[in-house]
Formats: C-alpha cells, structure tokens, sequence
C-alpha cells in the first residue's frame, strides 16, 4: 500500500520498535554486500547547481524536434499540468547529473518512489521507478530511511506536475541513519536541545544551517572588508597574565612547567596596541574571548570578538568604518539594508545617526547628566544606590537601566564620561568627555570604539586608580606595566573598534538569542 514514509514519527510509535526496524534494514543492506557506511562518492554538483542547470531540459515533440521550456519554467504560479496538456507523447530531455544528500522526506508510492534529499545548498526531489534502478537496486531502496545520506546518478527534468526532479537510474546508500529525525513539522523545537544537538538541528530544522553559513558570509566579509581598507590580520596570545582590556572575571588556569598561574583572555586590545607601537599602523584580530560571567540572551561565557586599530585615526574614522563593516555584511548574505529582528523591522543604511551620550540622557530622563543633585534625585527614585559612589558611575548605570533598550537606532551613542573609560583619549576642549563611541541597535550594544589614549604617564594614572581598592589577589587587579613601558615607547594617536561579532551575526540574521548563532554554546550538564 502506498504511504508517506514522512509521517512515520517516533512519538506515533514505539521507539523502541522504530530502532530496532533501522537495525534490521542495516542488516538487510550489509546482506546485500553493500557498505552501509558508504565510500568515496565522487564527481557529484551541489543540488543548488544541478537546480540551475534546468535550462538545459527540452521538450522533444512527435517530430522528434527539441524545444526550450518555457521561461516560466520554476517560476511562482506556473502551472506545468496545464502546459503540457495536449501534448501527448511529448516527452523532456535533460543534462545528466550526480548529487547526493540527506533524505529529508520519503513518500513511498508502490512502484515509485519520491524522495526529496538536501545538501548544503538546497534540496531536490528523486524521482525512483523500480523499473527505472533494477532490482537489485529497487531492493536497496526499501531499506531506505528517513535522515539517511544517498546519492544519485539520474537525468534532471520535470515531472508531469512540474517538479524539477532527479529521474533515478542509480541510488547509492553513502550512510544509514540509526536515530529517527525529530517528528515532521515540528522539527527539534526545545532551545536547550537545539543547542546540545546542534548536529540535529542542523540536519533538520529548516534555515539553522542556513543561518550558520550565513555566519561564515559574514566573517568572511568582515576580514575582506578590512584587508581592502590595508589592514592585517594577527592572531595574539589566549593565555594571559593579566587579564587587560576590560572590565570583567576571567577563568583562570595554570601552567605546569613554568608554575605560572594565567587566564584566558578577556579581550584583544593590549597586545593589538604593542604592535602598533612597533610599526604595524592598521591591524586587527577575530578571536576568541572568554568572560567568566553570566549567561543571557545576548551573552555567552565564551565569544567571538573583533577588536581594530588604524594609527593617525580617531574614534570619527571608527564609525566610518563600522558602517562600511556592517553594509558590507549585508551585501554579502543578500539582506539587502533592511532587517527584521523580531518585531522590529530595522534600517541598516548609511550613515547612521550620531547622538551624544549627554543629550540622549537627558532626553530619556528628564535630567542634565552634570546636574548631580538632580542625578541623585532620580536615581533614588528609581532604586539606584548614591551614597559614596562617584557621580559618573551613577549616570552610567541609569543610562544602562533607563536609555539603553530605549534606543532603537541604529545610533552612535558618542562622548562618554571620561572616568568611566580608562583607556580613552580626552576631548581637548573637555577633559571630562572621553572620545569614545557605542554603536546600538534596538537596545543592544553592537560595537564599542574610542580614540585611544596613548599617554603613558596618563595611563597609568587611570590604571592605578581604577584599580584602587581592589584586593591585590585578584587577577583584575594587577597593573600591566608591559603595556605602560610599550606605550613609553611611542604609540601613534589611533582609532580602536570592537565588534561582537555573535551579536551582529544575531542582527544581520534576525536571531533573537546569541546562542542561535553561536555554534556550540555553554550549557549546563545533561
């Protein structure tokens, strides 16, 4: 009896039943002498090149004349029954073809069998008549499941219904599949499984593969983008003594030989400003950093990071940059400027606007930043603590709680309190303004940049007080003096950016979570 072998789920039956009826197929196949872990499949076209090959079919009519389809061959509405009728004993002729992929649907028909697979690159439908593959290969094809890699030699063409298809003349088994798939149309739908069975969410949730070889596109446009514009790539240490370059926790080790106690680093900055001091004037790194924080929707322990250096340019030539980043990004995944991240439908075109983080702040709260007994006022409304607390720490953490979500941009936020930015150059004009800018879009931080502060006497200054008051066992709170003595040697006024690339992948993607668009995220054990 004809059946869609697609509706076969394992919560309609026993699993245990399911498992052992794969078992027995791989049985059956291994009988037959067929390797049922496949060999060396050669000379094969990706699906999405064999689709784009259907120009090549032509109808041959009863005077055995050859003909092009119609163009609207494929198109949305073209309706092929109708085409074709009243052209009885026409038949199509197509390009040969080799491809192989993952049975995603299986409907099973009697003497034919319809089997759609996809690749990477897309998905096909095979056409499979017993008469067509033989029988000996007609009986391989019984033990065909679900989530099982075959590949097919066959003529491309379509079927009376218009389905561009693969018309089988040979299957071969390349690997059989042990596990069911999760159940059709609902695919693998708990987020914490998605991620612990990324293989599994990969081969069968529709757009997951898609969206993480859009990742790809991205970084790789990043790295082209910033070649084309002369700078270098570099890959500094991920073993550090100190942990530099930000403010946050970093996991810490040990190295046995040296009986040495390191960290893995918590940002890229320090050692990509030492080259700069010794002559490589525009250079950068995608890297790996690793923060020993919280887990959070747009936060993960371990995180991929851009950091970028031009000498002789300022916190200005950053956000030049970082808008010609991100169009880039853009081009490259097709996404044309505009992007729908969850209900939000976001502009991505150039320029960008560009406010001052003062007047954002009181555009959003009412309050002058400088006004501190105003600040103190309506950070005690609003359950912020005051007493003993520096005024600009004050103001920034009601910026966070009350202006950030607030800024649906996308909008460089530009001139931060020079207190809270340790290794920022000071505006000339006011000492108190740090040139330093954050990139936001819909409420999330996206890229941070100053213009960085080379005085070494002024840097550490800010270090020594930034760490006052720490406990001296703590790995936060030891002074870099390498940094200090490489900048006593000369480094040239620069512009610096960091770009976390997780979260632009999360917006260029309209991924609500980071850990949709990171690979293998931290998880806590099954």
């Amino acid at each position: 009896m004809a059946q869609d072998r697609a509706e076969s789920t394992p919560e309609a039956e026993d699993v245990a039943a399911v498992l052992a009826a794969r078992r027995k197929k791989l049985e059956k196949v291994a009988a037959m002498g067929i390797d049922p872990w496949g060999q060396r499949f050669d000379d094969r076209d990706w699906i999405r090149d064999i689709r784009a090959r259907q120009s090549e079919i032509r109808l041959i009519d009863a005077a055995q004349q050859r003909h092009p389809l119609p163009a609207e061959f494929g198109t949305d509405g073209f309706d092929m029954r109708a085409w074709l009728a009243g052209k009885n004993g026409q038949d199509f002729e197509g390009p040969r073809v080799r491809a192989a992929g993952r049975i995603i649907l299986h409907r099973d028909k009697g003497k034919l069998h319809f089997i759609d697979i996809r690749d990477w690159t897309g998905r096909i439908q095979l056409f499979v008549g017993r008469d067509q593959v033989g029988p000996e290969n007609w009986e391989m094809v019984q033990c065909l499941d679900l989530g099982d890699l075959v590949g097919v030699d066959g003529i491309l063409r379509p079927t009376k219904t218009g389905e561009l298809s693969i018309f089988a003349e040979k299957i071969h088994l390349l690997t059989k599949t042990l596990d069911p798939p999760p159940a059709k149309h609902q695919g693998l739908t708990d987020p914490e499984l998605r991620q612990r069975l990324r293989y599994v969410d990969l081969a069968y949730n529709e757009g997951s593969l898609e969206r993480f070889l859009q990742r790809s596109q991205i970084v790789q446009s990043v790295r082209s983008t910033l070649t084309a514009e002369g700078f270098v790539e570099i890959e500094g240490p991920t073993l550090h003594t100190i942990a530099g370059g930000a403010a946050a926790r970093p996991f810490k080790t040990h190295h046995n030989a040296l009986d040495m106690p390191l960290v893995l680093r918590i940002a890229l900055e320090l050692h990509l400003k030492r080259l700069m001091v010794g002559g490589m004037e525009r250079v950068f790194e995608l890297g790996r950093v690793f923060r020993n924080e919280g887990i959070s929707p747009r936060h993960n322990p371990e995180f991929t990071m851009l950091e970028v250096y031009q000498a002789y340019g300022d916190y200005r030539s950053m956000m030049d940059l970082t808008e010609k980043i991100i169009h880039n990004a853009l081009q490259a995944i097709g996404a044309g400027t505009k992007v729908t991240w969850g209900e939000q439908e976001i502009d991505l075109a150039c320029p960008f606007a560009r406010r001052t983080y003062a007047e954002l702040f009181t555009e959003h709260t009412g309050v002058d930043p400088n006004d501190w007994p105003g600040v103190q006022a309506y950070a005690t409304k609003i359950g912020i603590e005051v007493q003993n607390r520096h005024p600009d720490v004050v103001v920034s953490e009601i910026f966070e709680e009350q202006v950030e979500d607030q800024l649906r941009g996308p909008v460089f936020v530009m001139d931060y309190p020079a207190s809270i930015c340790p290794l920022t150059k000071r505006k000339r004009d006011n000492p108190r303004i740090a040139e330093r800018f954050e990139l936001f879009v819909n409420g999330m931080e996206l890229a941070n940049a100053y213009t960085e502060l080379n005085d070494p006497d002024l840097q550490k200054q800010l270090f020594e007080t930034q760490l006052a008051g720490m406990d001296e066992a703590d790995s936060m709170a030891r002074m870099d003096h390498d940094f200090v003595r490489a900048l006593r040697n000369g480094m040239p006024p620069a512009g610096g950016l960091g770009i976390g690339i997780d979260r632009l992948v999360m917006l260029l993607t309209g991924s609500p979570t980071i850990r949709d668009v990171i690979l293998f995220p931290l998880l806590r054990p099954e």
